[in-house]
């Protein structure tokens, strides 16, 4: 383990045990602020139970789906705009605009138009997801030298061969880039999004949670959303270093 890994553990250690001190001597209610081995025991308990395992698919079902929807259409149209200036100019107000919009003000209107399952909830995750690899595959389809696209002219390459063997791989570390910003947004995209018209989920269990003034169990959640989003920003590192390992990676170029 490196030393600053261990450094990053203590400090984390520290400050439970700080909490857990300034909770005591203070006499602080577990409403406002419960300490640390009171969370620790509800999150045991509420796995014991199987309290939580519902919320926390429905939560991960409508994270996947929404990731993988904002994925397909992001890096879709980064990839259609960056080929073109013309369609870049047409569609690129009508994108801001749709990132500019509060995602939790369409919710109720989504729910309206797709009801209270998980299609509104996969929605929003998929809109909160699009811009980030939207603009991560157009920035990087368009850092390329002027020189190595004139070396491509010069060769005759054809417009699919310089967007394969030029553009794509000096592309690949924004897009990445852009997926590790989705993902860990998609977990925020599904909770706001069971804020409201939702029975099942972590969101929802927040939701619960105020209304029962349980802020045990609300820290809990938050928790189980933090970890969530640590595994799944650790996944895509993980799928990064594979990536690059099966296809060198040398001077913007994939062999």
């Amino acid at each position: 383990m490196k030393v600053t890994k261990i450094y990053s553990l203590l400090l984390f250690l520290v400050l439970l045990v700080f909490w857990e001190v300034v909770v005591h001597v203070k006499n602080i209610s577990k409403i406002i602020l419960p300490a640390p081995t009171a969370i620790g025991a509800n999150l045991i308990q509420h796995f014991q139970s199987g309290y939580f395992y519902p919320h926390i698919l429905a939560t991960t079902i409508e994270v996947f789906g929404g990731f993988f929807a904002g994925t397909i259409l992001g890096i879709g149209m980064g990839f259609l705009v960056a080929q073109s200036k013309t369609t870049q100019e047409i569609l690129q107000p009508y994108i801001i605009a749709s990132q500019a919009m509060p995602k939790l003000a369409l919710a109720p209107l989504l729910v309206l138009w797709f009801g209270f399952g998980y299609t509104p909830k996969i929605v929003i995750v998929a809109l909160v997801c699009f811009f980030p690899l939207f603009e991560s595959t157009v920035t990087g389809l368009s850092h390329v030298s002027r020189d190595k696209l004139a070396l491509f002219r010069s060769l005759k390459a054809s417009r699919s061969q310089t967007l394969l063997k030029l553009r794509l791989p000096i592309a690949m570390p924004y897009i990445f880039s852009g997926l590790r910003v989705a993902v860990v947004l998609s977990v925020v995209g599904a909770v706001v999004s069971e804020f409201i018209g939702a029975n099942k989920g972590l969101g929802a269990l927040i939701i619960a949670s105020q209304g029962m003034l349980d802020t045990t169990l609300m820290f809990s959640v938050f928790i189980l959303l933090t970890v969530k989003g640590i595994i799944l920003y650790q996944v895509i590192n993980w799928v990064e270093v594979i990536f690059f390992k099966k296809y060198s990676y040398s001077r913007g170029e994939m062999k």
